[in-house]
């Protein structure tokens, strides 16, 4: 069978040049005749890959000189604790802005580590996280030890349209899903995370950049596995790091480099998405619930509007080579992941499937397949 359209949200597809870059050295890297799951964490080769990659993290995104990069084992959800137990000072104090299942599941562990409440939501709106809360400096509490926010909602499709004013409490965020779509300004947070496999690698890496002040105050029951002030003493190698996941991130890393950095993907993917939202918006056969003023550009959700139809959709859809669209049990319909790797052509395939399917299945009389 060819190679189908991934639109799962992780782990997602990865540019195919990669995949054959990968493929070309998988037995035999940089002509040390072994794999690079085989070569030693510590030796000339790895430590090659490592130093080139935070080069080209810190390039990328224009990481100022006072932050740390690290890159840690496990996926995001280990920072949901590994957040508060480095950055609670003795006040223990912290504020959470909740705008989906991710953020909500963060702020419950963090509440294990100190007075932690909820400083804004959006769980209360109808339906529930279609939207993001809106928030001032006046949500936040003057002596919070740092405000959190999950700036993607991968679930239900929504994204921050705005970076929280915080004044001088430093901003924590969860860019699992956003990171590396397009430019971002990393002084305007004191800690970003991501897990890599959406749109920087494969599961099982997580990208840690955190400012140096924000690092040493770290609570002495933390794990070592999760000290950050350990952690970047030795250089992300405190315990072996997962060599290939890194070497992974280092080839998409240089394939964005290559098409023309995050001002080039950033147009892309903001072209793929209006596509597919523009169709939606016209059309009388599918629904996106998502408050349009915050919609993600790498997740889009809809749905017909009947689960029997949905559940159709999605059978016929994955005979022709789309596959992973369905959403979370709890929300139903359909999810498109539009990750960097998805290709135009997956996007016209995604579209004329629509198309197709609404032609085949008409639900308001006589169907007009111009606006569909």
């Amino acid at each position: 069978m060819d190679r189908v359209y991934n639109f799962s949200s992780g782990p997602a597809m990865l540019p195919l040049a990669v995949l054959e870059k990968a493929r070309e050295e998988l037995l035999n890297f940089g002509g040390s005749g072994m794999s690079v799951m085989e070569i030693p964490h510590d030796s000339k080769e790895f430590m090659e890959i490592i130093t080139s990659l935070e080069e080209s993290v810190r390039e990328l995104l224009g990481v100022p000189a006072n932050y740390k990069v690290l890159f840690l084992q496990g996926g995001a959800t280990s920072q949901y604790a590994a957040v508060p137990l480095n950055l609670l000072s003795e006040r223990k104090c912290a504020d959470y802005i909740i705008s989906g299942q991710r953020s909500r599941n963060a702020y419950l562990e963090a509440k294990k580590y100190g007075d932690v409440v909820i400083a804004a939501s959006s769980g209360g709106a109808g339906p529930v996280y279609n939207t993001i809360p809106e928030t001032t400096k006046a949500n936040f509490r003057p002596d919070a030890d740092y405000v959190y926010m999950c700036y993607t909602n991968a679930i239900c499709g929504t994204k921050f349209n705005y970076v929280p004013d915080t004044g001088n409490i430093p901003l924590v965020a969860d860019m699992t899903g956003f990171l590396f779509s397009e430019p971002i300004d990393v002084s305007k947070f004191g800690l970003i995370f991501a897990s890599a496999e959406a749109n920087f690698g494969i599961a099982g890496l997580t990208l840690v950049i955190v400012r140096d002040d924000l690092i040493g105050r770290v609570n002495p029951l933390t794990p070592s596995m999760l000290n950050y002030k350990l952690l970047a003493d030795n250089r992300s190698m405190y315990n072996t790091p997962p060599v290939y996941n890194i070497y992974m991130m280092k080839l998409v890393l240089d394939w964005i480099t290559s098409i023309g950095g995050l001002e080039e993907l950033k147009r892309r993917n903001e072209h793929k998405a209006s596509l597919i939202y523009d169709d939606l918006d016209k059309s009388k056969f599918y629904t996106t619930p998502v408050d349009n003023r915050c919609r993600s550009m790498m997740v889009i959700r809809f749905f017909t509007g009947d689960a029997e139809l949905d559940e159709k959709f999605l059978t016929e859809a994955e005979a022709r080579g789309l596959v992973n669209l369905r959403a979370e049990k709890n929300i139903g319909g359909m999810r498109a992941a539009i990750y960097n790797s998805m290709p135009i052509e997956g996007i016209e395939a995604l579209r004329k499937f629509m198309k197709d399917f609404a032609d085949d299945n008409p639900r308001f009389g006589e169907f007009d397949t111009d606006n569909y």
